[in-house]
Parts: structure tokens; sequence; C-alpha cells
């Protein structure tokens, strides 16, 4: 596996001056490689558009994403994945996030894929989930300053050089905002659809318009809508108090015509479970938390076999 990358071919060091050990099969740009001095642009060359990547052993390959950083998208990927697998799902997580990778903190992974015979990287397996992320192979410390172009072909390369085998469902969890990553996924591979994480408030739920806006200009089915940290459930009385106003991603949902899903509730502990690399759906199964994130899986399956259905019948 190759990424493109500026500078010679030394591997990067760290502040203290030690070599960064990378994974060997992965080549990255740090930003000590990177001048002050722009690149001369240049016409780009005509050339045939890339092929997509079909992975015809893959049944739902879903992207979660949001319009804002701050919202809990990160946490919501992991937990709904982790839903949908003990629900009885084969459920791989990709990590798409190359400038802030979160999934080897949450899921409490500090390893490095191996290596196929066929080249391929073989994906990690935590909480019953194959794992796959940029984060696996870069040191925390190494800054990835990567342009379109790099963005585009480490996601090609995390799809189509990643043995992934047969998965119900390929959750994506793309960087927050509407920028390159978003739009070489969707050029990447057909996508089943997008999930659409928000808070209540109208600051998270303007951006929320816009993610919607680009999916739709992409084609993308949007999936549903996830509202996190809905409420605050105190665990002393099991009052319910909105702290982020109320029903925002819902009135959301009605506005753009398409499904709510669920709300998760705000609480310390889906942080902290985060932090030590289990999230709460894994570490407190019985929790209010994980009952929500539950309930969220089962009406994404709801909604994706409702989908299957009137596909079904178009081709009839």
């Amino acid at each position: 596996m190759r990424f493109l990358k500026k500078g010679d071919d030394k591997k990067p060091k760290s502040e203290s001056g030690s070599e960064a050990k990378g994974h060997p099969d992965l080549k990255v740009i740090s930003g000590s490689q990177i001048s002050g001095r722009q690149p001369q642009q240049q016409a780009p060359p005509q050339q045939q558009q890339p092929q997509n990547i079909t992975l015809p052993n893959i049944k739902y390959k879903i992207a979660v994403a949001s319009g804002k950083g701050g919202v809990g998208k990160s946490t919501v990927a992991t937990n709904l994945a982790i839903s949908l697998a003990n629900a009885g799902g084969a459920v791989g997580l990709m990590d798409a996030d190359a400038y802030g990778p979160s999934i080897p903190t949450m899921m409490g992974i500090q390893e490095q894929p191996k290596v196929s015979p066929e080249r391929k990287l073989i994906p990690l397996v935590r909480h019953n989930i194959k794992l796959m992320s940029i984060g696996f192979m870069v040191p925390e410390e190494q800054a990835m300053i990567w342009r379109g172009p790099m963005l585009h072909s480490s996601i090609r390369q995390l799809l189509s050089d990643v043995e992934w085998e047969e998965l119900d469902y390929l959750i994506i969890d793309l960087p927050p905002g509407t920028g390159d990553v978003a739009l070489s996924l969707t050029q990447a591979i057909p996508l089943t659809g997008a999930l659409i994480v928000t808070t209540p408030q109208d600051v998270a739920l303007a951006d929320v318009r816009r993610g919607v806006a680009m999916f739709e200009r992409l084609g993308v089915p949007i999936l549903g809508i996830i509202e996190n940290m809905s409420y605050f459930l105190c665990p002393h009385c099991n009052e319910k108090t909105e702290i982020f106003r109320k029903d925002g991603g819902k009135n959301m949902s009605e506005r753009f015509g398409v499904e709510f899903l669920g709300q998760i509730p705000l609480d310390a502990e889906v942080c902290t479970a985060g932090d030590i690399g289990v999230p709460i759906v894994a570490g407190h199964p019985e929790s209010p938390q994980s009952e929500a994130f539950g309930a969220v899986a089962q009406e994404l399956e709801t909604v994706l076999a409702e989908t299957g259905d009137e596909d079904e019948l178009t081709i009839l």
C-alpha cells in the first residue's frame, strides 16, 4: 500500500529526534516535509476517470457525517457499529478522517495492521468489528498535511487495498464538514446512503442543512438523522433535562422528509468509555445510552430493509 508523499524516502522523525514508527507499507507526508512556498500550479493532465470500487462482498456501505465538528459523530459511528454487530451483523468500521482519526483511541488499539501475502492490509478486530484507520499506521505526533489528490488516493486505498471480506455493513466515519473526503468517497464507491449526526441546538442544525444538501448534490440517499446529546438523564432521579433545546433533529428530519432514527442521551460515561477504548455499548450494554444506540440500529435496519424492497419493486 503506497501513499503519495513529498520529500525524500527518510522516515519522519518525532520532536525528540527518534524515528517515528510508521507502518512499513504506508508512505505519508508530514509537516516538516512541506516548504512554505506553494508549488507552481499546472493544468491537470487529461486522463481517464478512475472506476468505482464495487466491494461486492459488502452489502451496505454507509457514511456517517456531520455538518460540523463537536457533535459526537465518531462516537455515534463507533457505538452504532457495535450495536449492529450485537444484533448479529458482520460489521466493518472505516475511519476516513485523515486529519483527526478517532477510531484507534475509541477502540483502544495501538497496533498496526498486518499485510497479507497479496499485499493487502488485514483489518484489526475489536468488539467483533473489523477496523481500519490511517491512525493505526501513523504516529500520533505525525502531521497529516494532505491536499485533495492525496486524500482521494488514501480513501481509495483504504477501501480497495484492505481485506474486508464479507460484511453486512461497512460504517465509514467521515471527517466533519463538506470537504474533499466526502467527494472522494462518493466517487470511489456506490454508497448505500448517509447518516447525518447532529445535536439539537440551532448552530448545529444550520450545518445539517449543508450536509444534506451536499449528499443530495452527490446523489447519495440520506438514510436518516441521529440526534446526539439530546437530553441529560439524571442517574439519581431519572429526570430528563433538555440542555441544548428540544427535538431539533426530529424537526429537521421532518423538514427534509428523511427518517429520524432516534435520540442519544448526554452522559459523561459515553466520553469516558471512548477515552479508555471501550465504547459504552461494549462496556455498559445495559445503560440508557446503549439502549438508545440499539434502538437507532434497529431503526436503521428497518430503513435499509424498506429501501431494498423499494429497489426490488422498481426493478420489477
